[in-house]
């Protein structure tokens, strides 16, 4: 039987348009008239919630006993638009909120249209440029379609906090920023080193804890989730909901999801892998994920079991070869955010490019004419960043064409099948 939670009020007319009617037996709000979704109260799916992929809960024992009384939580996150692609280190976060989601919570996506002008320093070891609203407004194009491949949209309320933040005025802010002091910003790991090192620190810097803090008054957060670098910033919201008299969200800290070359994956060093490469890339770039990150990867990246993960880790413990196991988790990835017949496609296509040397079918094409030199067509291609890293390439007998190493790196283009280092294809038309 299904036990519904209900209170007297809806707590917006956001949540009140978003309540969505999963039973007809559904008790109803007494002001709106709409059926309340079912809460989950399992106290496994609880513990997994609050455990599979968290570094930290704070509170935890206020968290966990709201989570049991069944009533329904403002569960917030906010992403900044720094990027105009959604890699998976970003998505384990929001893969929580849809946990919280699927358990029956009101979730609020919030938009840092704002916030992505000042810039968060949480991870930054030197002062970070600000954005253009012209670079946000691009970067934004694309986000509720890649939000959609992890977050049931429907039940999703999705607010842009310059809708309030814009309208703060200066008064009002520092009124705000009494709640805090220069030493605890100094404090503050990464501004502590900058400034012992004499590198230079915005005073932009400072407020950007106090603007995520007011978010959590503006969207009434219960629960905030965020990545353990943004410990300082999640706390601010709880500063804060204090001084308007609210009660303090508890905070849900993920792990962290190192990339491609073992660092924290980020949009500012190029190691990710985004949500929507297309799946050849995507398996490749998981292809090249460092052994000893698979389990990781299974655990923040995919749906499978915890136990099952243990027997992949069990198999490599015992001697079978980590590829194999890494391409059940490549395969796992890109049915989760392309479908089954391309994750299918894209691990043949691996096996037969990068373990039996054959080439893809699907490879780029570039077109030329007999003047042409292979470096500007390959630039052009994006196959390589630089004529120095070409000129490399070449040097160390990295690049061929139709399986015959170029020597020469200001040869004339020619028709064929080039191959650069070990993984690019594309086609050379003259």
């Amino acid at each position: 039987m299904v036990e519904w939670s209900i209170t007297t009020d809806c707590k917006s007319v956001a949540l009140r348009a978003s309540l969505v009617q999963i039973q007809p037996d559904a008790p109803k709000c007494y002001n709106c008239n709409k059926k309340y979704m079912a809460v989950t109260t399992d106290e496994n799916k609880i513990k997994n919630l609050l455990t599979r992929g968290v570094e930290e809960v704070y509170v935890r024992e206020d968290l966990e006993t709201e989570l049991k009384t069944g009533n329904v939580l403002r569960i917030k996150l906010g992403i900044d638009p720094t990027g105009a692609k959604i890699h998976l280190g970003r998505a384990v976060i929001i893969r929580k909120l849809r946990e919280f989601q699927k358990m029956g919570h009101q979730i609020v996506l919030i938009v840092g249209d704002f916030t992505a002008q000042v810039g968060d320093a949480s991870d930054k070891t030197e002062k970070r440029p600000m954005l253009t609203r012209m670079q946000i407004d691009e970067n934004l194009k694309d986000y509720k379609n890649q939000l959609g491949k992890i977050l049931d949209l429907e039940k999703t309320e999705i607010v842009y906090n310059n809708d309030w933040l814009g309208k703060l005025t200066f008064g009002e802010l520092t009124k705000l920023a009494e709640v805090f002091t220069v030493q605890q910003m100094l404090a503050r790991r990464n501004f502590k080193d900058r400034y012992e090192n004499e590198v230079e620190i915005s005073l932009r810097e400072f407020l950007y804890p106090i603007m995520q803090g007011y978010d959590s008054v503006a969207v009434k957060a219960d629960v905030e989730l965020g990545g353990f670098d943004q410990l300082f910033n999640l706390k601010a919201g709880r500063d804060i909901q204090n001084y308007y008299g609210m009660k303090k969200q508890n905070i849900l800290l993920g792990e962290m999801l190192e990339g491609t070359d073992g660092r924290k994956m980020s949009t500012s060093w190029g190691n990710m892998i985004t949500i929507v490469d297309e799946p050849n890339d995507m398996f490749q770039k998981l292809m090249s994920v460092k052994d000893e990150l698979i389990a990781k990867y299974f655990k923040l990246c995919t749906d499978r079991e915890l136990e099952e993960i243990e027997g992949y880790k069990k198999r490599i413990e015992d001697g079978e070869n980590p590829r194999d196991i890494k391409i059940i988790l490549a395969t796992d990835i890109v049915t989760l955010y392309h479908n089954e017949k391309l994750a299918a496609q894209a691990k043949q296509n691996f096996i037969e490019v990068f373990q039996n040397g054959g080439v893809p079918d699907d490879i780029g094409e570039v077109i030329g004419d007999e003047t042409s030199l292979v470096a500007d067509l390959i630039l052009k291609a994006g196959l390589v960043t630089s004529k120095a890293e070409w000129k490399r390439l070449v040097e160390q007998n990295g690049v061929s064409v139709d399986e015959v190493a170029i020597t020469d790196y200001k040869m004339l283009a020619r028709n064929g099948i080039y191959k650069i280092g070990k993984k690019k294809f594309i086609r050379v038309r003259v």
